[in-house]
């Protein structure tokens, strides 16, 4: 027994150390293997379909033809707005670098246009001294640029990088949209638990990586087009930009479009632009807000059966934590905490009528069984 229990410690140790191992190898792709596994979990529904009607016979050319659908209605169209985008951003950097675009000034004029009692206020909070705030937006102003205009240029230089990512990330979808079937039940005999509980576990992984993704980017998306296509009507420049933006804020709950089309609706009502800036404002209350108000619960926290707060807050620690993954990261590790603290009573039980059966004297036999 000594000898047995010293070698299975052996194993252990050598699993760990090559688990770390390889798993040291695989972080240079971890956003790519990442996005390959959660959009196998989205589309997995669209496998299945076309599976179906190709008679259920042919699962490596229904993985390609879901693959090749992903890549039609996803990656490509992302693709051309990232272009698009980028052509924006530099734009936006010439504009503010040579001053045709000025913060520094908007703000000036929005507080020239204020009454007297709100320059009182502004000045016992330290924001009335004109001089110093204008010079501090034109400088955050330029440094925002200068570091957007970094970063498209970071992504022009890691191209080559960008599109093994990519290629990994196709690859890794198609083996796992066609080994699926197989691979699930071996992952979850890999899990100490009951047949139940493992189901569980794995329907809430797959529930929250679904109403997550589909969620967040339905928001997102609905309400970066809606607000580029109001910037578009109202004639602001860089709708492309401002567009992407709120569609990035909009992760945030509740406050994050609000962020860019609160600042333009004040900008354009104090400085006399009456109905763009009652335009905006009915917009973006009615219209951008009951979205992110109406359509989050539905969408994410009724499939996760996570409260509003919990998707809140497990979406900005993603966020802080593991970047853009952490929108979908976030609510699924909450999702899961929560899942095994469910099923913590029953494994609590399971031990203790486990122990109590152990413990019981074995049960007599009746006495007329000796003589069958």
């Amino acid at each position: 027994m000594h000898t047995n229990t010293l070698h299975f410690r052996s194993f252990l140790l050598l699993l760990a150390a090559v688990s770390i191992a390889f798993i040291s190898i695989l972080l240079p792709f971890y956003a790519a293997i990442f996005w390959g596994g959660v959009l196998a979990v989205i589309f997995n529904p669209l496998h299945r379909r076309l599976l179906r009607l190709l008679g259920g016979e042919r699962p490596g050319l229904a993985s390609f033809l879901t693959v090749l659908c992903i890549t039609l209605i996803v990656i490509l169209p992302l693709l051309f707005i990232a272009g698009a985008l980028a052509n924006e951003v530099a734009g936006l950097y010439t504009r503010i670098n040579t001053g045709q675009l000025n913060l520094g000034q908007y703000y000036e004029q929005v507080v020239a246009a204020l009454p007297p009692w709100v320059h009182g206020w502004l000045d016992s909070f330290g924001v009335g001294d004109l001089l110093s705030i204008r010079e501090k937006l034109s400088a955050g102003a330029l440094q925002g640029s200068q570091f957007l205009a970094k970063q498209a240029v970071n992504i022009g230089q890691n191209t080559f990088q960008f599109v093994v990512g990519l290629g990994v990330m196709l690859y890794l979808l198609f083996f796992l949209l066609r080994d699926g079937p197989s691979m699930v039940p071996a992952l979850k005999r890999l899990i100490p638990l009951q047949d139940d509980h493992r189901h569980k576990l794995f329907q809430k992984f797959a529930t929250v990586v679904r109403a997550t993704v589909k969620g967040n980017i339905v928001i997102a998306a609905t309400q970066g087009l809606l607000g580029g296509l109001m910037f578009t009507f109202l004639g602001i420049q860089g709708s492309l930009f401002w567009g992407v933006l709120m569609a990035f804020l909009s992760l945030l709950p509740a406050v994050g479009a609000s962020l860019i089309w609160v600042p333009v609706a004040i900008y354009f009502l104090v400085t006399g632009a009456l109905w763009q800036g009652i335009t905006l404002t009915i917009f973006g209350v009615l219209v951008i807000g009951l979205i992110d108000n109406l359509l989050r619960p539905v969408l994410v926290g009724k499939d996760t059966k996570l409260p509003d707060y919990v998707v809140l807050i497990s979406t900005l620690g993603g966020l802080s934590v593991f970047g853009l993954n952490g929108f979908v990261i976030g609510p699924l590790f909450a999702a899961l905490f929560m899942s095994c603290w469910d099923l913590f009573p029953d494994a609590v039980a399971m031990i203790q009528n486990s122990r109590q059966a152990d413990d019981a004297p074995p049960t007599a036999r009746p006495a007329g069984r000796d003589r069958d």
